[in-house]
């Protein structure tokens, strides 16, 4: 089988993956504000709903709605893959999300990257330098420090935090398989099109158990925060179907571990603005410390040969 090989363009690809990592660090936000009304199946088929409708909207101003006949060149069963491990990465992470909280959901979302680095080391013979194995210490290294308040909950709290943790560690695991797939449909279609046909066989399915009528119960904030999720699935998403096309997979999943930092600052923003929607967390001088190692060790994996 085919083996996809990127365009080379790693400045365009380093560009898409921090609109990517940018997006995906709010969104835990917007999703715990919605989370007091919503449930689980109704947030995600509102979300994907609202991602295929905008993206036939611009194939359809484009003339680039996928033909049939080009969908049956791909292998039914790397879409199915596709679609059941992105499904299963949207269920677990919000319902870790929910028995968590924002920031501990994106440390444990990590390893979602971790996974398709390894991925990408293995099944697309991507390979890292010296330097970048020592970026790869550096940066695991810096988690430590920037999550070891979080670290000690998750070792000592209730079982309902563990298991929160349980459901985003297979949340990581779902989201590595999707990518992974993701990356070998490329040989085949456009990322748009791809993500057309995974955000349309998504919303269907979640049709059959989400509950529109509870989005009546909304007020304001909460139907922004639902708003900016839906949106947020069809820009992150295909920011991130984009950046494959360009960059190999494992420097990609190294710019997406800075998504934790984006997530802090938010919540804090989010707690400043509007005090009481989110409880805003204490970074330490240790903590400060790791997001340094963080950012430090994402930009040496990713960028040491780009140049």
């Amino acid at each position: 089988m085919e083996l996809h090989r990127t365009t080379g363009n790693w400045r365009l690809g380093l560009g898409l993956s921090l609109i990517t990592v940018i997006l995906w660090g709010l969104v835990p936000v917007a999703l715990a504000i919605v989370l007091n009304k919503l449930d689980i199946y109704t947030i995600n088929w509102f979300r994907f709903v609202t991602a295929f409708i905008l993206l036939s909207c611009y194939l359809a101003k484009q003339g680039n709605i996928p033909k049939l006949d080009r969908l049956k060149t791909v292998p039914m069963y790397l879409f199915a893959i596709a679609i059941v491990g992105l499904m299963g990465n949207y269920i677990f992470f919000v319902m870790g999300l929910k028995a968590t909280s924002p920031s501990h959901a994106e440390v444990l979302i990590q390893l979602a990257g971790v996974f398709l680095s390894l991925g990408g080391l293995i099944l697309f013979k991507e390979r890292y330098t010296r330097y970048q194995w020592m970026g790869v210490g550096v940066l695991v290294a810096g988690f430590i420090g920037f999550f070891s308040e979080q670290l000690k909950v998750l070792a000592t709290d209730t079982d309902r935090y563990i298991n929160g943790s349980i459901m985003l560690i297979v949340a990581g695991v779902s989201w590595a398989i999707y990518a992974l797939i993701q990356k070998q449909l490329l040989t085949k279609l456009d990322s748009t099109h791809i993500m057309w046909v995974i955000y349309g066989a998504c919303g269907l399915l979640f049709s059959t158990m989400a509950k529109p009528q509870t989005l009546t119960q909304l007020n304001s904030i909460e139907w922004i925060a639902l708003i900016f999720c839906g949106l947020n699935t069809v820009i992150a998403y295909g920011a991130f179907a984009e950046s494959l096309q360009h960059w190999e997979a494992s420097r990609v999943s190294a710019i997406l571990a800075l998504a934790p930092i984006f997530t802090i600052v938010s919540m804090s923003a989010t707690g400043w603005l509007a005090p009481g929607l989110v409880i805003p967390e204490h970074i330490t001088t240790l903590g400060l410390i790791g997001a340094i190692l963080v950012v430090t060790g994402s930009m040496s994996i990713a960028l040491y040969k780009a140049a």
